[in-house]
């Protein structure tokens, strides 16, 4: 049985036009248990030009914004799997929008828990980011919250439905990714500007990223944390990668300066959260939570508790210039 075959029924995908929206709707369509999926998003031109993309009968789009408790509670009845993507999540835009980011990364989230419970939905699968440990930022702090909203749910309300957090890092080209950035000013001006070259970020591909939450789908109890073990790479050697692959001899770096509430390395797992994180396998660490540790007993058996003192991409293995090349070309990015 492939990962995606955990995922049967009806799937809403809330935020579902972004990147990680393309890759997720790709690969459930690919099974043919896979009755419908419902797009629920706010943007009526990426809904047309995704839905022309695909042309796909499974799919239907639906306009709304996970704000709206009424309009979501409405997309979500009969669903067995919701996927919550929705979220604002360029940090320079939260922190000039902060309100406007609680209401989607907080109150959004709240209700995506509530209609699912009120609507006896299976599953909901929060993806998270590497911001919200150790938060920094506003982008960073509503999402902690969110996904302290998804795993408390499982044991703040008498609910049959899973709660399940998934936390990864930068995923390649996904909307807002430095990398087709990159390219673009590769093309345009011949140059790339980096905040500061000594920055370390975590990097992972959008198919392997989808294909490691199906994993987690398969084998969650409810109420965890998964956390994707990706490797990282400084942001220097993002730079001379996407020149070596598309520039020449003449493009340049231009180092302009870290940006507002940016962080020198990222953290998937801190130092706080160790005492209950265990390594699942060569692709996840399982951060269980502080209550009802006796539903996880096979995953304790069977998995060694992590010896790291945190798991941040400083300490991470590192991407590889060749490794980085070979996703890089299998990319498409306009």
């Amino acid at each position: 049985m492939s990962e995606v075959d955990v995922v049967a029924g009806r799937v809403l995908v809330t935020g579902g036009t972004g990147s990680w929206g393309h890759e997720l709707c790709k690969q459930l369509l690919t099974h043919a248990d896979i009755d419908e999926i419902i797009i629920l998003s706010r943007n009526e031109h990426k809904q047309v030009e995704m839905q022309r993309e695909f042309d796909n009968p499974k799919l239907t789009f639906v306009i709304g914004d996970v704000r709206d408790k009424e309009s979501l509670k409405k997309a979500m009845y009969g669903v067995d799997y919701v996927f919550h993507l929705a979220a604002l999540k360029h940090v320079p835009v939260c922190e000039q929008n902060s309100w406007q980011s609680v209401e989607t990364n907080i109150i959004g989230t709240h209700n995506v828990v509530m209609c699912a419970i009120d609507c006896h939905v299976k599953y909901v699968v929060d993806v998270s980011t590497d911001k919200a440990v150790e938060p920094h930022n506003i982008y960073g702090i509503t999402k902690a919250c969110g996904e302290k909203l998804i795993t408390n749910a499982q044991h703040n309300y008498k609910s049959n439905t899973k709660f399940v957090c998934i936390r990864g890092g930068n995923v390649m080209g996904t909307n807002g990714s430095v990398l087709p950035l990159f390219k673009k000013q590769i093309s345009q001006f011949n140059k790339v500007t980096v905040t500061d070259p000594n920055m370390t970020r975590f990097l992972m591909s959008t198919k392997e990223a989808i294909n490691l939450i199906f994993e987690a789908v398969k084998i969650a109890k409810g109420g965890e944390t998964f956390v994707m073990r990706m490797p990282a790479i400084s942001v220097e050697q993002i730079a001379k990668t996407m020149i070596q692959k598309y520039g020449n001899k003449n493009t340049v770096i231009d180092v302009i300066g870290a940006r507002p509430a940016e962080k020198m390395h990222e953290v998937l797992v801190s130092r706080s959260e160790i005492p209950r994180t265990y390594e699942l396998n060569e692709r996840y660490f399982v951060i269980i939570p502080e209550y009802g540790e006796e539903r996880f007993s096979d995953i304790l058996k069977s998995s060694k508790k992590t010896e790291l003192t945190e798991f941040s991409s400083h300490n991470a293995p590192v991407l590889t210039n060749e490794v980085f090349l070979k996703q890089i070309e299998k990319e498409d990015w306009s």
